[in-house]
């Protein structure tokens, strides 16, 4: 029984097996539970970011889902019974010895009281085999009841970077929205569902950042607007 559980080249091993077309054989390891030194079949991996028990082996006649702690690869030859024919002993056949003829002697009178007694044919008790004490089987651990699979995470994030506010929307590893630009109005109320004073004040301090450097732009640019149109006047005056 292997005491290890699937490492990390073994859940890939197995995973590239899957797309092959072959079904590793594993062995249930001691965290499985009664099922321990079993060997099943794995015929699926889902995915691991879902759940911990991401390893589907048939066992039997059902499929369930056990985390990689619970099996272990399978050594070769796991699962093969091999029945060795047993040669039984020859028995040589029984070889009666020769009985010579013996001539019958003549009989002489016997003396009742020097006969000894000749006893009875004994008779054989029955023989009792021991009975060999039978031990109760050790309390069995409830097998493992495969859990439902739920819907997968669903992860939403607001990111701000190069003076642009972004969300994006995932679930699982399905991308459900790629970043799309967002206003920083917009932005700032997403920050006002979330309770978080922390939070509210970076966001606020980065509008405020944003806001300085949009009035220094606007001045600088009504500055230059003045300046060109200061000299379009006098250009105008020179026809």
């Amino acid at each position: 029984m292997a005491d290890q559980g699937l490492s990390d080249d073994e859940v890939r091993g197995i995973r590239e097996a899957l797309a092959a077309g072959r079904k590793p054989k594993v062995v249930f390891t001691a965290s499985a539970g009664q099922i321990a030194g079993q060997v099943g079949q794995v015929v699926e991996l889902t995915d691991p970011a879902v759940s911990d028990e991401f390893v589907v082996v048939r066992f039997g006649r059902d499929e369930l889902p056990f985390s990689p702690a619970d099996v272990a690869v399978a050594p070769r030859g796991a699962g093969r019974r091999v029945v060795e024919a047993k040669s039984e002993p020859a028995v040589e056949p029984a070889v009666e010895p020769a009985v010579e003829p013996v001539e019958p002697a003549s009989p002489e009178p016997a003396f009742v009281l020097d006969t000894p007694r000749v006893p009875g044919p004994r008779r054989e008790e029955p023989r009792v085999e021991p009975v060999a004490a039978v031990e109760k089987p050790a309390a069995r651990r409830p097998a493992k009841v495969a859990k439902p699979k739920g819907p997968a995470g669903l992860t939403v994030t607001l990111a701000y970077a190069d003076g642009e506010w972004t969300v994006a929307a995932q679930q699982g590893a399905k991308a459900l929205a790629k970043p799309y630009v967002v206003k920083p109005a917009e932005a700032l109320r997403m920050v006002a569902l979330v309770d978080v004073p922390g939070v509210q004040e970076a966001v606020e301090q980065i509008l405020s950042a944003e806001r300085s450097e949009a009035e220094q732009q606007a001045e600088k640019l009504r500055a230059e607007l003045a300046e060109i149109e200061a000299r379009l006047a006098e250009l105008r005056e020179a026809r």
